[in-house]
């Protein structure tokens, strides 16, 4: 299955949550349930409700909560600072089903290291606000739900609504779209509609980049199966303030795509500095893949060769990009026709408490293999430790999918 979300209004936790349930109602009754782990205060209440603005109907997620709750384990002061490990430590005695708790960890943890980045520090050193309190783990937890049983499927994302202003928060006045926001989706598409506000959330945000959205359907979309509506709270002048997702069948679809392919050559720039540019151009939007490999250029000169395998459409965007990081003076470019193996990718909650992503493949005999994400193996300590991490979480993402009989 492929889910295209269309933020026509923008993106929020709720509006992600309404508008995937609008598509499968049928999911109704298990978030339901989900939302009973998360520890909400008495006197809350959770509501998946049909609405219409008068110009599309659908649905709204809502969490009212009594005034004087918050952050969990704030204390008397509801407006406390919360850090990460708190809540981790809150999603962890959930309840949740294992993969659940392990994804919605891994949304908090992204959102963090944008934090991190935006205040200059440490990933652990980061104290949530807002999106620290309830209604925003509720969000959060609701959405890793979601996407834990709808199971595989790949996302896309199209062009997000900039909006513009300022918004009051914990650190004082901020402009939008805010520097969390801004950090978290570099590299994905914007335009500006003219209007104002915060059209895109912290929370919309640490879900897209967990889900890793690519920038368009594709050429092959499949075929439309389904399709829903998620409202957001706030009211837009001649705007509906929605989330659409449109859900396809991929059984029919061609496992063949095309891809860009840019190349070139450079013989002037240090390594250093080169490793930084090329570190870059792996995080602009589109990028599928960076290679770097020695060849000799002219003069009898030792370059280095770069090969950067992209999604079509952003080729003009990444040529720039290459010309901005390099020194190169010609970057050469043609479409490729490639034919992809079946995947998806999974999260395991590891002993250590950290989410590991995992990704799976279904080879040509029918056999499943398992390749774990190494970026989620760095804080686990030397090379051993790192090696036991890998083979723990990419066997317990195999045994995850024979019980699933995927």
């Amino acid at each position: 299955m492929h889910l295209h979300l269309d933020p026509v209004g923008g993106i929020a936790g709720d509006m992600f949550i309404a508008a995937l349930l609008d598509a499968f109602p049928a999911l109704s009754s298990g978030l339901h349930a989900a939302m009973g782990k998360v520890g909400l205060p008495p006197g809350a209440h959770c509501a998946v409700l049909a609405h219409n603005d008068g110009i599309l109907s659908g649905r709204r997620f809502e969490l009212t909560l009594p005034a004087a709750s918050a952050a969990p384990h704030a204390g008397r002061d509801h407006h406390a600072h919360v850090g990460l490990d708190a809540v981790r430590a809150a999603i962890a005695v959930m309840g949740l089903d294992a993969a659940v708790g392990a994804r919605a960890a891994a949304i908090f943890a992204v959102l963090a290291a944008a934090e991190a980045g935006v205040h200059g520090v440490n990933v652990n050193e980061v104290e949530f606000h807002e999106v620290g309190a309830l209604d925003s783990i509720a969000d959060i937890v609701g959405a890793a739900w979601i996407i834990d049983a709808l199971g595989p499927a790949t996302w896309s994302v199209g062009a997000l609504p900039l909006g513009f202003g300022r918004v009051h928060s914990a650190h004082g006045v901020l402009p939008l779209p805010a520097p969390a926001v801004v950090r978290l989706l570099t590299g994905f598409a914007f335009f500006d509609d003219g209007l104002p506000g915060e059209r895109v959330t912290p929370t919309g945000a640490a879900i897209l980049r967990h889900l890793a959205c690519s920038s368009s359907i594709g050429p092959h979309p499949g075929r439309l199966s389904t399709s829903g509506l998620g409202f957001g709270s706030r009211k837009l002048p001649g705007l509906a303030n929605v989330l659409r997702v449109l859900a396809f069948d991929m059984m029919h679809a061609s496992a063949a795509e095309t891809v860009a392919l840019l190349a070139f050559e450079v013989d002037d720039q240090s390594a250093e500095d080169l490793a930084l540019g090329l570190e870059r151009l792996r995080a602009c939007r589109g990028v599928l893949d960076v290679m770097q490999s020695p060849v000799f250029g002219k003069k009898g000169r030792m370059a280095a060769q770069v090969q950067v395998l992209a999604q079509p459409e952003e080729t003009a965007a990444i040529a720039a990009a290459c010309f901005a990081e390099t020194t190169t003076l010609g970057v050469r470019h043609q479409l490729l026709a490639r034919s992809t193996l079946a995947r998806h990718e999974t999260t395991i909650a590891a002993a250590d408490g950290c989410a590991v992503r995992v990704k799976l493949a279904r080879r040509p005999d029918g056999a499943l293999s398992a390749k774990a994400e190494s970026d989620d193996l760095r804080s686990s300590g030397a090379r051993s430790s790192r090696e036991e991490l890998r083979r723990a979480s990419e066997a317990a993402a195999l045994k995850q999918e024979a019980k699933h009989g995927k």
